[in-house]
């Protein structure tokens, strides 16, 4: 029993620690999309001029510069799992924090790497239902309708907590530990990142290859 009641108490810091983390990387960690787009011109060679452009892109090459993107958040993310990871549970929200930037701007950068910008109210509320699909959280449609966008988002941000909380809090565990806690805080940021980076990867594709269809069939002028 006390091992239930303290797993269960665990679960609902992490959710707040979640919860607040996210918010406040939405407020402070946003990628840049003009940087970003020379990033990809640039380091990356994607002949571009703007985001439209992507898909004007082979689809196959638009793929590998998404792994590179989610592997390079996973490393960063090891990282700092295996830094904050020393401490066990008292890292644990810190921990979070970084975790939920690095996790938000991978999901940032595949939308914008799929050709989805996020400039007007309906582009970031498209991009907050992309990182509930990340976190294996269906947001159905009618709550996008039914909401404005600064109602709708905390909302969403709810959601995703208590679903990472769910996910994550059995796992971390292990941090009690505090001669594993640093290799295990790594190890489990790096399957988290991974995790959430192909969940929203696989929804930008799907949806990018949606409006290429749709390009593919209107006719030039």
């Amino acid at each position: 029993m006390a091992d239930l009641i303290r797993s269960s108490w665990v679960r609902r810091q992490v959710e707040k620690a979640f919860r607040r983390a996210f918010q406040h990387a939405y407020d402070t960690v946003k990628v840049d999309p003009g940087n970003f787009l020379l990033q990809l011109r640039a380091a990356y060679g994607l002949p571009i001029t703007s985001y439209q452009g992507t898909f004007s892109v082979d689809i196959a090459q638009l793929d590998d510069l998404a792994g590179r993107v989610i592997r390079s958040g996973m490393k960063m993310a090891a990282a700092e799992g295996a830094g904050f990871g020393i401490g066990g549970l008292l890292t644990i929200v810190p921990d979070l924090s970084i975790l939920a930037g690095i996790t938000l701007r991978t999901v940032q950068k595949l939308s914008l790497l799929y050709g989805f910008e996020f400039n007007t109210d309906e582009e970031t509320a498209q991009l907050w239902i992309a990182a509930a699909s990340a976190a294996g959280v269906d947001i159905s449609r009618e709550l996008l309708e039914k909401e404005v966008v600064n109602r709708f988002i905390p909302k969403v941000i709810q959601r995703i907590a208590v679903k990472a909380s769910t996910e994550v809090v059995e796992k971390w565990s292990g941090r009690l530990i505090p001669i594993a806690s640093s290799f295990i805080g790594g190890g489990l940021n790096y399957y988290f990142v991974r995790a959430w980076g192909e969940r929203a990867r696989s929804h930008f594709r799907e949806k990018h290859l949606r409006v290429r269809s749709q390009l593919a069939l209107t006719p030039s002028s």
